[in-house]
This record gives structure tokens, C-alpha cells and sequence, in this order.
């Protein structure tokens, strides 16, 4: 069965991949992105010439989701799912961060999908039907140094998720999380770094751990070739092509030794849910309505 589907942060990494994905896999793609006439360009001809409708889509602006996201429904003619996937990451020590910088990092990885939820949801509530999947990571659910800002983002989306797949699931809507682990993609070139650089001197040569790690950890993903990008884009279609109500929750994608520990980790606090809710005698809410 062929989807209607918007996904945001179409212009490279895990977005742009997954949306030629879903192409060639037969649904309709809505490829949302900054700049679609300037830097995007070439990468929005592309997706357009292998059939997705191209949508100019700024996550940190209302403005620009409402249109976007009314031009996407009526390209479609419908919508069925929405990818969050538009996301920033960072490097450097959390101390360096300034409450500027968390705001610029929220602004896209949290209050976007606030935004693109918020048109989205009216449409899908008044067909009784329809899915959001977000983007977030294995760091969504484990703290590591040096990403603090980046992991804070993603922890608070996995909360957002939690509390929409409860309040919409008696009206046939799903929300799923996919939680990928490191990639070598074009995600780690644009790693934003702290403005403050005032306080590295009294970090001393701790203060140069963080550049050292990525390096170190690119290397390694160079030597694992099995942490495929288009893995990613995989799971995320097969996971649109799952019968209603057979969706995972959360889906950790990682085959370099975190994904195994992190889905324990999912599976525990799935038990630790239901047990809750069975307590309160709302269990049903974690169960979408067919």
C-alpha cells in the first residue's frame, strides 16, 4: 500500500536518503527543506526528478510550517505520515554552551516538531488515521560527554513522543520513535560548536577532548562499513509499511554493539509503563485504536 508522506531535513543524511527510499519503494513523498532555490538546490532537483514534491519548510518559523505543510497536503492530495527528522547536532563541553545556543539547538530538534505536530495533527485526528515517526538517537536514551546540549534535545523529544503516543491513540494516530546510533554522514559536518570560548584555558588539555573523540570516532566508523547510512532508511520504511498496531514504539538502529543494549533498555521501560498505566487502569492508551 502506497503512503502520503512529509518528511522535514529532506536535504541530506538520513532524510534524503529515506526519501528516495520510500520513492523507490512506491509511496509519495513530500521532500521538505531550508533553501530550495540556494544551497538546496541541486539536492531538491534531484529528489524531484526521482518523483518527490520539493516543499520549502523552515522547522523554527510558523509561518513557513503552515504553508509548508498545507502545500505538501495538497500536493499529496492527503497525508498519511510524518517523518521529524530535520535535526542539528553539537560538539564541544556543555559548560561552554550559552542559553543562546541551547535555544538555537531546541528551536529546531524539539520546537520544530512541536510546529510540524501541530499542523499535522488536525488532518490526522479528522481521518482517524496516520503516523509520526521522530528522528531521535541512541543518545536519546544514554548520556555520553561532550553532546550534552544534543542529548538534552533528544531526551526531550523522546518525552514529546511519549506524551503524544498516549493522547492520540484513541483516535487512530501512532507515534513511533527510531533511534540511530553514529553514522558517517553529513550530520557530523555540521555539528554546531559552543560560542563560548572564554572558558577552554581553565579546562586545560581536557578542553581539546571533545574535536579528539570525533576524530576518533570517525575513524572508527570508517573501519565498521556494517554502520550503513541507508540501514537507517530502511528501517524507517519498513516501519511506515507495518500493519497498524504493529508498529514498535521505539526502534534503536545501531550494528556496532549499542543497539542490543539500548532496545533491553526499551523493552524495561515498556514493561515499567505498562505496568503504570495498568495501575491507573489506562493501559489501553498505549495501544493506538484500529
Amino acid at each position: 500500500m502506497a503512503h502520503k508522506i512529509l518528511i522535514t531535513g529532506a536535504s541530506s543524511g538520513f532524510g534524503k536518503s529515506t526519501a528516495l527510499t520510500l520513492l523507490k519503494n512506491g509511496h509519495r513523498v513530500a521532500a521538505s527543506m531550508r533553501n530550495i532555490d540556494g544551497k538546496n538546490k541541486n539536492v531538491a532537483d534531484e529528489l524531484n526528478k526521482a518523483g518527490a514534491s520539493i516543499i520549502e519548510i523552515d522547522v523554527t518559523d510558523d509561518n513557513s510550517v503552515i504553508t509548508g505543510v498545507s502545500k505538501a497536503i495538497a500536493d499529496l492530495n492527503g497525508l498519511d505520515v510524518l517523518i521529524n527528522n530535520a535535526g542539528i547536532g553539537v560538539l564541544g563541553m556543555q559548560e561552554f554552551f550559552t542559553a543562546n545556543d541551547f535555544q538555537k539547538l531546541f528551536e529546531i530538534n524539539v520546537f520544530g516538531v512541536q510546529r510540524m505536530n501541530r499542523m499535522v495533527i488536525p488532518h490526522f485526528r479528522k481521518q482517524e488515521n496516520g503516523l509520526i515517526i521522530y528522528i531521535s538517537s541512541l543518545l536519546g536514551r544514554i548520556a555520553l560527554p561532550f553532546y550534552g546540549p544534543y542529548q538534552s534535545s533528544k531526551w526531550a523529544l523522546e518525552a514529546l513522543a511519549e506524551n503524544y503516543r498516549v493522547e492520540l491513540s484513541s483516535f487512530g494516530i501512532e507515534n513511533c520513535i527510531v533511534e540511530p546510533g553514529g553514522y558517517p554522514t553529513t550530520f557530523v559536518d555540521n555539528l554546531m560548536r559552543p560560542s563560548d570560548k572564554s572558558r577552554e584555558e581553565s579546562y586545560g588539555d581536557f578542553a581539546k577532548f571533545p574535536e579528539q573523540m570525533l576524530h576518533t570516532f570517525e575513524t572508527f566508523l570508517k573501519n565498521n562499513p556494517q554502520q550503513d547510512p541507508q540501514k537507517v532508511a530502511d528501517t524507517i520504511t519498513e516501519l511506515i509499511e507495518k500493519a497498524k498496531g504493529e508498529k514498535p514504539f521505539r526502534t534503536p538502529v545501531d550494528f556496532i554493539g549499542m543497539g542490543e543494549i539500548i532496545q533491553k533498555y526499551n523493552e524495561h521501560l515498556e514493561q515499567i509503563m505498562t505496568g503504570v498505566y495498568t495501575n491507573f487502569g489506562t493501559q489501553g492508551l498505549l495501544s493506538v485504536k484500529k
